[in-house]
């Protein structure tokens, strides 16, 4: 088994963690830890399998990622009270979850098409849709909400992968590199809060400028 595997295992059980610290956060019970923690752990790759036509999806293939996630979400719900802030490991977690599955979404939507910019957006899919269908089901303020960047730290990683593919690097050497890129982003944007320029709305014309027009 290749390192890329192993980040793709990793991947799905610190977002499948995520999900569970999310149901503990709201205090639900045993079954909710390990709903949450599959849609988390789960969710963004088969939105991806989905939109490529890949079906069956990944995990009814290979149900190791469901067992990944149940064992996840058991092991969160009788430790989750040990952690002093569970929305800031969440977060960090989340982090960590969304570098892997930007490189991971990025390579198998590259295989599945031969386009970079398939690659790029299945990535940048796989990367987020979990987690934003964790705030979602949890009722928490999404992280697509907050202003720290997160979709353009999955964009850096899915487009490094995609430029260590195209420079002939290795796919180990490119998921290592998208990751890095990726979670360096996150973790910058959490730790300094990094965010890009927003929007800023202007007054419209009033009635008697309009009829001046």
């Amino acid at each position: 088994m290749d390192i890329v595997q192993w980040l793709d295992y990793a991947g799905v059980a610190v977002f499948a963690a995520t999900g569970a610290l999310a149901a503990s956060r709201k205090q639900l019970d045993f079954i909710a830890f390990l709903f949450l923690a599959a849609a988390t752990g789960i969710g963004g790759g088969t939105f991806r399998d989905a939109i490529l036509g890949q079906t069956p999806v990944f995990w009814v293939q290979e149900q190791i990622y469901l067992l990944i996630c149940t064992g996840t979400g058991v092991v969160v719900f009788f430790t989750a009270h040990r952690f002093e802030s569970r929305y800031k490991v969440l977060l960090w977690l989340d982090a960590i979850g969304m570098a892997v599955f930007s490189v991971k979404g990025a390579e198998i939507g590259f295989l599945a098409t031969g386009s970079s910019s398939v690659a790029i957006v299945t990535g940048i899919l796989t990367a987020t849709f979990g987690g934003v269908l964790r705030d979602i089901i949890s009722g928490e303020q999404s992280v697509l909400m907050r202003r720290e960047i997160y979709v353009t730290a999955a964009l850096c990683g899915a487009v490094a992968w995609v430029i260590s593919h195209h420079a002939g690097l290795g796919n180990a050497v490119g998921s290592i590199l998208g990751f890095l890129v990726a979670f360096g982003v996150r973790g910058g944007a959490l730790y300094y809060g990094w965010n890009l320029p927003t929007y800023k709305s202007k007054p419209g014309r009033t009635m008697e400028e309009i009829e001046k027009l």
